[in-house]
């Protein structure tokens, strides 16, 4: 049964989202007979291309997955290149996963309270510093541009890119690498940037694509924070999609493949800037120019990666304010009262969305463990790396998933779904999680997977022990931390997912956060504080039990309570 584990994974990871895109091409160009649609036609391109605003939705969804890019990959360079070892690199460490696991709607809905004209930062210095005893009449949140949404996403990315980061540095010695080039009289940060950043970009360079892909088609974020008239492509999308006139559905299918086009070409781009930076830097390093510049990237690396932590918890603590706030007139920066009153009035309709989003992330997050721990013992046991088979390379199809934009091959899973007959319930809910919670626990799994002392499993078959004994007795306990870890990353990926909830449960399998965003556009603050403060405390809970579970079974076997 092992064996099956890697092709199994590999139909899971590709089926669906061939499936996917070929139903959403097909309607793109009026092939939809369910709907009508027997011959192939322009007239749903046609249709695209003469809503108002599109060019405007095009280019803010592009543009915003580039920028996103750039700033969250750039601060983590800076980061790793002028704090490792010190202080601030330990506690940004620690921060990581509870950074990673806040869900971007929560992130999103903190950032807005935080920034909005009448938001927390506007209260703290008005009326002293700004003379402000009304909100200011700025639009801030949902800007035209989308620089809100850029500032949103980046919050977001940066733990992402950063865990990334940490995962594959070990595999480079940078220590070694650094201490080479001080020898030569470089600064420590001129050293990082010259002698371990390009070494470790390729190995990051798949996470970075899946931010590019991720931010150009972002919905629940962009439903936050993103501009309204017209809206990013995406959430444009989605409102075709679910428009009660049946017949839009080709237009949102030709604008799904636009996406699927927008997101591509956003990747090209940014392999000819890969191409270019390579170019310069192999000219920077060549100049030599050992310490002009140390100062101010250091400061730019610390700073930058400072502000970012602090405003992702400040907004969360926003978020807790207003959740008890009573009555809070601007420009107080405190509420005059704080009451339970929200929370009392939210019990009633939380329950339901709170069990459907514990039932849908246990499901997914299991059944994901179980193919990854599947395919990783018939690696240890065959000796053979997935990506040595016949097979695609395992890693690649890993970020499959997180790489082609939800809107393209969701909205043509729908189709096929809806071909087959198939209800919107749990079960296709899970599935849909499955697609995006199985990469992540895989990648979180894997490595501390492969890097367990083989010494251990040989001890245990010299002693009598069958394989299968071996794996439960001895290979499980020993990697207890990292699997409780990879656990609740997959629970946090799989509560904040927005869109394959909404699409493929149809609006009929409430969870937190499909509430949550839909309170978006309501307005009440109160309200919103609780549902994103539920939203935010899910994931948390699991990487609570993930870090605590490991030190109360093994107190007094520090060996094995691992690193989560």
């Amino acid at each position: 049964m092992l064996r099956l584990a890697p092709a199994l994974i590999v139909t899971l990871l590709v089926a669906p989202i061939l499936a996917g895109l070929a139903m959403a091409v097909l309607p793109a160009f009026g092939y939809l007979p369910a709907l009508g649609g027997t011959e192939f036609s322009l007239a749903p391109w046609r249709d695209l291309f003469a809503q108002p605003g599109l060019a405007r939705s095009v280019t803010v969804s592009f543009v915003s997955g580039l920028a996103t890019t750039v700033v969250s990959l750039t601060v983590v360079l800076l980061f790793l290149a002028s704090a490792s070892g010190s202080r601030l690199d330990r506690w940004i460490r620690r921060m990581v996963s509870p950074l990673l696991s806040i869900p971007h709607a929560a992130a999103a809905f903190g950032l807005a309270f935080l920034i909005a004209p009448s938001g927390l930062i506007s209260r703290l210095i008005s009326p002293g510093l700004t003379g402000w005893e009304r909100p200011p009449d700025a639009l801030i949140v949902q800007d035209p541009w989308g620089l809100s949404l850029m500032a949103g996403l980046v919050i977001k990315e940066i733990p992402f890119l950063l865990l990334m980061s940490l995962a594959a540095l070990p595999q480079l010695d940078p220590e070694r690498r650094v201490a080479m080039a001080r020898s030569l009289g470089y600064r420590p940060t001129i050293a990082w940037l010259k002698v371990v950043a390009p070494a470790l970009y390729p190995l990051i360079r798949l996470p970075v694509y899946a931010v590019i892909a991720y931010a150009t088609a972002v919905v629940d974020v962009a439903l936050i924070l993103g501009p309204t008239l017209p809206p990013t492509l995406s959430v444009s999308i989605l409102a075709w999609f679910n428009d009660p006139d049946l017949s839009r559905r080709f237009m949102a299918s030709a604008g799904a493949v636009l996406q699927l086009g927008i997101t591509a070409a956003a990747l090209v781009v940014w392999w000819c800037l890969e191409r270019g930076v390579a170019c310069l830097g192999r000219r920077w390093v060549a100049r030599g120019g050992r310490q002009r510049g140390e100062q101010p990237l250091r400061l730019a690396g610390k700073g930058l990666i400072l502000i970012a932590t602090l405003t992702a918890f400040v907004g969360i603590g926003s978020l807790a304010l207003n959740s008890v706030a009573g009555f809070w007139r601007f420009p107080d920066a405190l509420p005059q009262g704080f009451t339970a009153t929200h929370w009392i009035r939210a019990l009633p309709s939380l329950t339901g969305p709170v069990a459907s989003t514990v039932i849908i992330a246990a499901a997914s997050t299991l059944i994901a463990l179980a193919l990854t721990l599947a395919a990783l013992e018939n690696e240890q046991r065959t000796g053979r790396h997935p990506a040595q088979g016949r097979l695609l390379s395992a890693l690649g199809l890993l970020y499959l998933p997180l790489i082609v934009p939800q809107i393209a091959f969701l909205f043509g899973l729908v189709v096929v779904m809806e071909s087959l007959g198939s209800r919107p319930n749990h079960g296709l809910v899970i599935f849909g999680h499955l697609l995006f919670v199985l990469p992540y626990v895989f990648l979180s799994l894997s490595e501390s997977y492969r890097r367990l002392d083989p010494r251990w499993s040989q001890l245990g078959r010299t002693l009598g022990s069958s394989p299968n004994a071996v794996f439960w007795r001895v290979r499980l306990p020993l990697l207890l931390a990292p699997i409780l870890t990879a656990c609740a990353v997959g629970l946090a990926v799989s509560i904040g997912q927005y869109l394959p909830t909404q699409l493929l449960g149809a609006g009929r399998v409430p969870t937190v956060t499909t509430e949550a965003v839909a309170l978006a556009s309501g307005g009440n603050r109160r309200a919103i504080g609780v549902w994103a403060m539920v939203q935010a405390s899910l994931p948390l809970v699991g990487f609570i039990i993930a870090v605590g579970l490991p030190r109360l079974l093994w107190a007094k076997r520090r060996g094995m309570r691992g690193s989560p």
